[in-house]
């Protein structure tokens, strides 16, 4: 997914350590489209920049398509992260410069690495009505930034843990464990609690971890959130524990702390405002004579790429 922000804040992010559960307001960000498809934007943001490498976290739908277009983003590149699609209802097409074509569905997830470099498009697809997931990305480390871009699979099963419904997407947890291949330690799951459960999850202790809740009502890390929230509880923990006011959805998110600053602008993430700048000449360069680069070669079904953003007239200042 592109971060469609006319004039998006170039940030310099830090894993922000905390000493209690912190409850994260989502904004709104229009996505795009003929009538602009909203989504709820929980990472980054000034009060926590990373949780683990997870460093942007988008939440949209339920989407009534035909009122809002639905998602038709078209190419735009991305360096040095991965991307993490999830999908709770609806079917998305992608297409990728080292040729991938695949759908996005339901309970499957598809992960990009763009490493040194890719560029792809998201469009739902006809028969999608009604469009729910969320949008992730993983920030690399500088041990495995300069990797050569590449795309997973996976359809993870659902298993049961004292009446609740877990799907294991990255990482291991409740005795699943996810094949597909994360450059840090990471966990990400789908967990659906009936009404009143209280579930209770072994952790590793050296991560810091996310509850996105999608619906319902959700008691964890001594706070409480509602739909569309995401609640930080910091490194420590061995174990997350889960309460339902009401029938609920969370996405499950951990990690490492990522222990490196990263400098995220638009789609790119680097290291620093040069190299971002670098990375926004190189994208231009290629989109408008299609000659391909570091973004690698234009699919021929692409009738448009999505232009970058003018970078800001400062230079980046460092802020933890």
């Amino acid at each position: 997914m592109s971060n469609l922000e006319a004039a998006p804040e170039e940030l310099t992010c830090t894993s922000a350590p905390n000493d209690r559960g912190r409850v994260l307001e989502p904004r709104s960000v229009p996505l795009g489209g003929p009538r602009a498809m909203p989504v709820r934007r929980t990472l980054p943001q000034r009060a926590q920049s990373l949780i683990g490498a997870w460093c942007f976290v988008d939440h949209y739908g339920p989407d009534d398509v035909s009122a809002t277009g639905g998602m038709r983003v078209a190419g735009h590149p991305h360096t040095g992260l991965q991307t993490v699609s999830w999908l709770f209802r609806g079917e998305i097409e992608h297409r990728d410069t080292t040729g991938v074509h695949a759908c996005v569905r339901p309970g499957e997830v598809n992960l990009m690495t763009a490493g040194t470099g890719i560029a792809h498009s998201e469009f739902s697809t006809p028969d999608t009505s009604v469009l729910h997931g969320v949008q992730l990305w993983l920030a690399l480390p500088e041990t495995a930034r300069s990797t050569a871009p590449g795309f997973e699979h996976y359809a993870p099963p659902t298993v049961d843990v004292d009446g609740a419904r877990i799907l294991v997407f990255l990482g291991s947890l409740a005795g699943q464990t996810s094949p597909v291949h994360t450059f840090t330690p990471l966990l990400g799951a789908e967990i659906t609690l009936p009404a009143g459960r209280e579930l209770r999850l072994d952790v590793d202790p050296a991560f810091e971890h996310g509850v996105l809740v999608d619906h319902g009502t959700v008691g964890t890390a001594g706070v409480t959130a509602d739909a569309g929230r995401l609640v930080h509880q910091p490194v420590g923990a061995d174990t997350v524990v889960l309460r339902a006011e009401a029938d609920a959805r969370v996405l499950l998110l951990g990690g490492e702390p990522l222990g490196e600053q990263i400098v995220m602008w638009w789609n790119f993430v680097g290291r620093s405002h040069d190299e971002i700048a670098e990375y926004r000449r190189e994208w231009e360069r290629e989109r408008t004579s299609r000659t391909p680069g570091r973004f690698g070669a234009m699919p021929a079904e692409w009738a448009e790429t999505i232009p970058a953003p003018e970078l800001p007239n400062v230079r980046l200042r460092p802020r933890e």
